[in-house]
């Protein structure tokens, strides 16, 4: 079995079903940002464990947005050990609140939430926290495992139901995308690098919203090219009031 190419066939296959049903919420997505980085507002994007590896994707990015902040909270990385703790982390009632709640997340901003599932208790929490405090939340999740899942949050509601925009990914049940003989379990997991193009393209279409509006983008380039620190920093500088990832500096 030609698994590589196999594998590689259904990355492709996922990608064009995204392209056919996504497109115009992508771009809703990309409009709520452009207005989000234009108004003077603040852009988030929170995942727990692989789900915050798109968070991660996001920030301080050669060709993203400077504006993006990520959100982490302990235990919920996968920087911990074990790395077994963060499936326990992400269902601990209220942990999401206290989360959104230590964050600069205010009316007018936006959030990005990724789950596949999207039936753990501290992402469900994050979305509706955020809601409550006026934030606008774009949730990225499979719409096929979520609807086949029970939700774990005592609202019985999964993330796609308490955000205000869902994007699919269009990934399958459980992620793994691909049977090899011999294997019971499906290997091949689709969700981050479709999910991450999905999340780049967004942001990229926001970028040309807010140019089209006559603001400037702050958009990164590569440190490793000349004069890429120098541009970075500047961005860095007139941008600081909306990035909240630079410590005290």
């Amino acid at each position: 079995m030609d698994v590589i190419g196999a594998y590689l066939d259904n990355f492709k296959n996922v990608m064009q079903k995204v392209a056919d049903t996504q497109t115009e919420n992508l771009r809703l997505g990309a409009q709520k940002l452009a207005e989000a980085a234009l108004s003077g507002h603040n852009i988030f994007a929170f995942g727990c464990s692989h789900a915050g590896l798109l968070a991660l994707e996001l920030y301080y990015r050669t060709g993203g947005m400077a504006l993006i902040n990520p959100v982490r909270a302990p235990g919920l990385c996968l920087d911990i050990d074990p790395a077994t703790m963060t499936s326990q982390m992400e269902r601990l009632p209220e942990y999401g609140k206290v989360i959104v709640d230590n964050q600069p997340l205010g009316a007018g901003d936006v959030i990005i939430v990724h789950s596949v599932s999207g039936r753990n208790t501290v992402t469900v929490d994050v979305a509706m926290r955020a809601r409550e405090k006026g934030a606008y939340v774009i949730a990225l999740t499979s719409m096929e495992t979520t609807q086949g899942l029970k939700s774990r949050h005592p609202s019985g509601k999964n993330l796609y139901e308490v955000s205000d925009l869902v994007l699919d990914n269009c990934g399958c049940m459980g992620d793994g995308s691909l049977n090899v003989p011999g294997v019971m379990e499906k290997v091949g997991p689709t969700s981050t690098a479709v999910g991450a193009a999905m999340l780049n393209a967004m942001v990229a279409q926001a970028v040309e919203m807010i140019t089209a509006a006559g603001g400037v983008a702050p958009v990164f380039v590569s440190a490793n090219l000349e004069g890429g620190d120098e541009h970075n920093k500047k961005m860095l500088a007139q941008y600081k009031d909306h990035i909240f990832y630079m410590g005290q500096i």
